[in-house]
């Protein structure tokens, strides 16, 4: 089978198109098209045979119910009964829009829409091109995602070619989807109504229409021994090909634990994926990671998450760490989808941050200009067993400068560079409980204890590592001291690297 792609403005709607695609789907034909959520896979509700070819072409499971889809909504009644009361407040808020309501079923919608169940689930779209398509089609069209079942949701037209190219006969293309995640699904056939999935519609918005709603407990973990309410939340969705865990913890446990875990991953030669957000990208250092969007307004996490699986699918990562988010509001419908996505593997922070008791290296020296960038340098350059976050802080730092000139010419001549760097001042806010303070001078050391305490954390190098051996300073001195000082800190170091490997084995 050929798949048509026809793209398509929603702002100037080609009413030819839309035509065309309504005829195939009154033909028993299959279309995918956008919505406000995800792109959709229309067929004709009304019609067995076209429910079947949904399921075929997505290799959906046939108890999985597809959701009708209608463009007004005096047309509800014409396939749901004894509707209730609160519908019509609901519909006057939340419709068009991501929101899908359950009902009983009329005669008219068959079992192979419904997945043989008694009650029909019901969405009003707002997308315009999706509202023409389906008056068009005679104005009951069913469409669950466009996609293989159990990918990611698709939203962009070029994410359903990839999954359904030559299983359907055309392809919509409206452009990106506006909110990216499924519409929330809420059953009006119990009382109070019930949420079976959340989304964009959030249980908050719903109680200040209708008063309380309930949630199905099934919704978020594995715990519960219970079935879900909406059968096709009980497979595996939205999955990318790699395996995906969640990280959960509070933030800063969370980038922690998925910095060591994906150092280790990169130490064993694998390649792994991280699910970031616009404020912590910057923490990452291995693995190809994702900026997901911000935290500061979370229906950019929405938007972004099945964009950033797909893409972990097409770089062929192995692995794939994401952060936790918040479970209210809409990081109920992100924390949803990323649980179903990881088949519900999740990993404490707390139980991989506390195997490493040093996250963090800091090297002092007087100035941060020349010893103590050297010696940070120096150790990132070895292929440590655990990660640490490398810094050098200088105790009189009166104001931002680069390494003295001489200090980057030795540097070069070893295929090491301090080109970026700039000294900074050792403040109060260096002295964490993960970080080993490791100065260069005995004064130094006792200023720090002095002011800020600390004793269990503060070291110089030598007496950290057992060696005695001065450190030279070449202050003024010519290039050979700064040779000379190279020299020293190099073996220095190298004994320092041996010692933080020895006590990472310890800690397993």
């Amino acid at each position: 089978m050929e798949t048509k792609i026809k793209k398509i403005d929603k702002n100037k709607i080609d009413q030819n198109i839309i035509e065309e695609a309504g005829k195939l789907l009154r033909d028993g034909c299959l279309v995918a098209f956008p919505t406000e959520t995800v792109y959709g896979l229309g067929a004709d509700a009304l019609q067995e045979e076209a429910a079947r070819k949904t399921y075929e072409a997505k290799g959906r499971p046939s108890d999985n119910p597809l959701i009708v889809h209608i463009a007004d909504y005096e047309d509800l009644r014409k396939i749901a009964v004894n509707i209730p009361a609160e519908t019509d407040i609901l519909a006057s808020h939340f419709w068009p829009g991501p929101l899908t309501m359950i009902f009983e079923k009329s005669d008219i919608v068959p079992y192979g829409t419904t997945g043989g169940l008694d009650t029909v689930a019901v969405r009003m779209p707002v997308d315009p091109i999706a509202q023409a398509l389906i008056r068009a089609a005679g104005g009951f069209v069913s469409a669950p995602s466009a996609n293989t079942s159990g990918r990611p949701s698709p939203t962009t037209a070029e994410h359903v070619r990839e999954d359904l190219d030559g299983r359907i006969d055309m392809i919509l293309d409206g452009g990106t989807v506006d909110i990216g995640l499924e519409s929330t699904i809420l059953d009006m056939t119990v009382s109070p109504p019930m949420i079976l999935r959340p989304g964009a519609i959030t249980s908050e918005m719903f109680e200040e229409v209708i008063g309380p709603v309930s949630v199905d407990e099934t919704l978020l973990g594995d715990e519960s021994d219970k079935a879900p309410k909406a059968p096709g939340m009980k497979y595996r969705h939205y999955a990318p090909k790699a395996k995906l865990m969640i990280v959960e913890g509070d933030i800063r446990e969370e980038i922690l634990a998925i910095r060591q875990l994906a150092y280790a991953a990169h130490r064993e030669g694998k390649k792994v994926g991280i699910i970031a957000t616009n404020e912590t990208v910057p923490f990452y250092k291995y693995g190809t990671v994702k900026n997901v969007g911000t935290r500061e307004n979370e229906k950019t996490i929405a938007h972004g998450l099945y964009r950033v699986l797909r893409e972990f699918d097409d770089e062929d990562v192995e692995e794939i760490y994401s952060e936790s988010f918040a479970a209210q509001g809409i990081g109920k419908a992100i924390m949803n989808r990323l649980e179903k996505a990881a088949g519900h593997l999740r990993i404490p922070a707390s139980a991989v941050v506390k195997q490493q008791k040093y996250r963090s290296i800091i090297f002092v020296s007087g100035t941060d200009a020349a010893r103590g960038p050297m010696a940070a340098e120096l150790l990132r350059h070895y292929d440590l067993k655990q990660e640490y976050v490398i810094h050098s802080r200088g105790m009189v730092v009166l104001f931002p400068e680069p390494v003295n000139q001489k200090v980057e010419a030795i540097m070069k001549s070893a295929q090491m560079t301090l080109e970026g760097h700039v000294s900074r001042q050792f403040e109060a806010d260096n002295m964490q409980e993960d970080a080993l303070i490791l100065t260069l001078d005995t004064a130094q050391k006792e200023k720090i204890l002095g002011e800020y305490g600390g004793e269990g954390n503060v070291y110089t190098l030598n007496e950290f590592i057992g060696d005695e051996r001065e450190i030279p300073n070449p202050y003024g001195g010519p290039l050979s001291a700064y040779g000379e000082c190279f020299e020293v800190l190099s073996r220095l170091i190298a004994r320092l690297a041996e010692k933080l490997d020895s006590l990472a084995e310890e800690e397993k």
